[in-house]
């Protein structure tokens, strides 16, 4: 039976004075000031989380309770800080008992306490990714595992494997079965290094950020009485962003919670969309049979967009099925203009309108760093990363490194800097040292080697660089990929010419790139659709040199736009995936790409998975979510590709989903310039 839930007054307390009904709206007000149990807050886009949080636990103190029986879990520290002093301005008690968050800082202060329980002592070190790269290099090196005929993955990429696994609590073969089915060869040996990792962990006394939560959830489950000793400290727990938790998240929440305590979380289901890192939206989507008894609070109120954006933005989601009910109204009375959808001619076209409505709106007084363009996967962003480059439209990404300073793009850049300048002793470096065994001192025993060949010195290519370079002694564990490598740069120069730079970046990735890139990053597939891009960029191009010197224009230096620090700091527009906007708003956002296979994503869209087709679509959902003022949507309608030819585009299904009055249809000519934008 389920126990009856009362607040206690502990102690009394000055009131804070806030008159909740009158400083909330009605559903923030009776969500904040709801009575003690298991309570679940549907909280849309832009309707108030962080302030609904803030105020609950305003009033639970002015209720009474004392700070150090609550427990706010949030998944950033700056949620968190952000939180807590908030609290502070609102309540005039002393509230540093009150113990706010991420799940990690707090899973750390619990294992402190015990660490002993758990066979590590107080003192325990937390190792960082570095760390984490170093300890399993030490372990690979204790493990016989043959490299000369197949590539082994590398320590990062064996640290998110294990992560995943232990984020999700699947096993390496179901991993391995979905994730990476190109390591499936390797299942035994990569049992016996996760196995020797977690003995060696705990030999040095050290914790990784996954064993934080793992085993404070063990802790708890091995040990009731250390768990009822924080059962009976936190009797209410508010957890931020619920649609985000993963199972070991949601495993420490159920055991702190009890049946006792108060349970406050807060979320979106709408917004859950970092499935590929352990987040499972059924905790949000069936938290009722989860915690019988508990009640649903939605919260609809906007204060971000006008309302036409909203209007689409809810006919959108509305497609899915698993979804909690909300229909977004927004506070704003006036009347904005209706998103904008634009057909192009192809990518560049795209890039072009992009940048030049930049430049109208900066002249209607909107400044560029309320503009923002987002996209589906990085790669997507090239075009308009050159374009706004082009003219002089500062810009920063939030997605990562501009396009051509990623690691994979700079080392396939590399076989062609060296073919083409043969004393290029950074790109020879760089490719050496790609291959098993070749570490720092072999490439330069390499490049000491080759400097005195003659072709070294001569203006004209080698006729076949593998009767050069086949005779190089190389480490065994390298032998095959040296041998591949000496036929790849054969077909870079074939004849004694320069191939085209998309043949050349087409030979090195199905020569000998595709394979270190799977043993190097954990996101090779985002990678490699990276480097076909780049690939597609490069049929535009005849001369390599040419293409070379683009690629160098485009660095981080040559490729800044702008020459004042002051301007690119407080004005510049961004570019961002769309996972990594969530949570941020712009006055005028668009996104671009929106093709069938680029987005929704091609992978998904070909395993018929209905729950990743639906996460797809929620993450649809965010990126217009990130609009105030005006929304455009694009897509080319045509794609050049170096080999297969022009290839038309199906525009994204997505667009299907809400009625098209919705929208206004957008027409740009073919010669649209940008000093003719329409």
């Amino acid at each position: 039976m389920a126990r009856e839930y009362k607040l206690q007054r502990k102690r009394p307390v000055s009131a804070s004075g806030i008159d909740y009904a009158k400083v909330l709206n009605t559903e923030q007000f009776k969500a904040v000031t709801s009575p003690p149990g298991k309570s679940l807050v549907i909280a849309g886009a832009g309707s108030g989380k962080t302030r609904t949080l803030t105020y609950r636990v305003s009033w639970l103190l002015d209720e009474g309770e004392r700070a150090r029986n609550i427990l706010l879990l949030t998944f950033t520290n700056k949620a968190a800080k952000e939180m807590v002093e908030r609290v502070r301005s609102l309540v005039p008690g002393d509230v540093s008992d009150l113990w706010a968050g991420t799940f990690h800082s707090i899973c750390n202060r619990i294992l402190r306490r015990h660490a002993e329980e758990i066979g590590f002592t107080k003192s325990f070190s937390i190792l960082d990714r570095d760390d984490q790269k170093s300890l399993m290099s030490g372990v690979l090196a204790t493990c016989d595992i043959d490299t000369k005929q197949r590539r082994f993955p590398k320590p990062d990429v064996l640290i998110s494997m294990f992560s995943l696994m232990a984020n999700t609590n699947v096993s390496l073969e179901e991993l391995i079965r979905v994730r990476y089915p190109y390591f499936g060869e390797w299942k035994e040996i990569l049992e016996t290094v996760r196995s020797k990792y977690i003995a060696k962990k705990r030999a040095t006394n050290s914790l990784d950020f996954d064993d934080m939560l793992s085993l404070t959830v063990d802790l708890f489950r091995n040990h009731p009485d250390v768990l009822a000793i924080y059962q009976k400290r936190f009797r209410h727990i508010l957890v931020d962003e619920y649609q985000d938790t993963n199972s070991v998240q949601s495993d420490l929440i159920d055991l702190l919670s009890g049946e006792s305590n108060s349970l406050m979380a807060v979320g979106d289901d709408s917004q859950s969309i970092y499935s590929w890192r352990g987040a499972e939206v059924d905790h949000i989507l069936n938290f009722q049979q989860r915690y019988v008894d508990s009640t649903v609070h939605t919260i609809e109120t906007n204060y971000r967009s006008v309302p036409e954006i909203l209007e689409l933005s809810n006919a959108a989601i509305s497609m899915n099925k698993m979804r909690f009910e909300k229909n977004l109204r927004s506070s704003r009375s006036e009347v904005g203009a209706k998103p904008a959808l634009v057909p192009l001619e192809d990518p560049a076209t795209q890039a072009s309108f992009v940048a030049q409505r930049m430049l109208e709106l900066r002249d209607e007084g909107i400044e560029l760093s309320e503009m923002a363009v987002l996209y589906r996967a990085h790669f997507q962003s090239l075009e308009v990363q050159m374009e706004l480059t082009r003219r002089g439209i500062p810009f920063g990404i939030t997605s990562g490194l501009r396009f051509f300073e990623q690691a994979h793009i700079k080392d396939v850049a590399a076989f062609l800097r060296f073919v083409t300048n043969r004393r290029d002793e950074v790109s020879f470096k760089r490719i050496v040292q790609m291959f098993p065994g070749c570490g720092p001192g072999t490439s330069e025993k390499l490049w000491q080697r080759w400097l005195l060949a003659p072709e070294a010195g001569q203006d004209e290519l080698p006729k076949k660089w593998s009767d050069i370079f086949l005779k190089y002694p190389v480490p065994k564990k390298a032998a095959k990929h040296w041998e591949q490598l000496c036929y790849t740069l054969d077909e870079l120069t074939p004849g004694g010419r320069f191939a085209t730079p998309a043949e050349m970046l087409f030979s090195v990735l199905e020569g000998v790139y595709d394979d270190y890139l799977k043993e190097s990053f954990d996101n090779y597939e985002a990678r490699r659709g990276d480097i076909e891009q780049l690939i597609q960029y490069g049929s535009s191009f005849e001369d390599v040199l040419e293409f070379l010197a683009q690629l160098s224009l485009m660095s981080t230096t040559d490729g800044d736009p702008t020459g004042d620090k002051s301007e690119r700091d407080d004005d510049k527009v961004t570019l961002s995936s769309i996972h990594q906007a969530k949570g941020l708003e712009w006055k005028v956002v668009f996104i671009v790409w929106l093709v069938d296979g680029q987005f929704p994503n091609g992978r998904i869209l070909d395993s018929d998975d209905e729950a990743a087709f639906e996460e797809e679509r929620r993450l649809f959902y965010v990126a217009l979510t990130r609009a105030k003022d005006e929304l455009y949507l694009s897509y080319p309608m045509m794609n050049p590709k170096s080999y297969t030819g022009d290839v038309l585009c199906r525009p994204s299904r997505f667009l299907d989903d809400f009625p098209q009055d919705l929208v206004e249809t957008w027409s740009v000519g073919n010669e649209w310039t940008e000093d003719d934008p329409f």
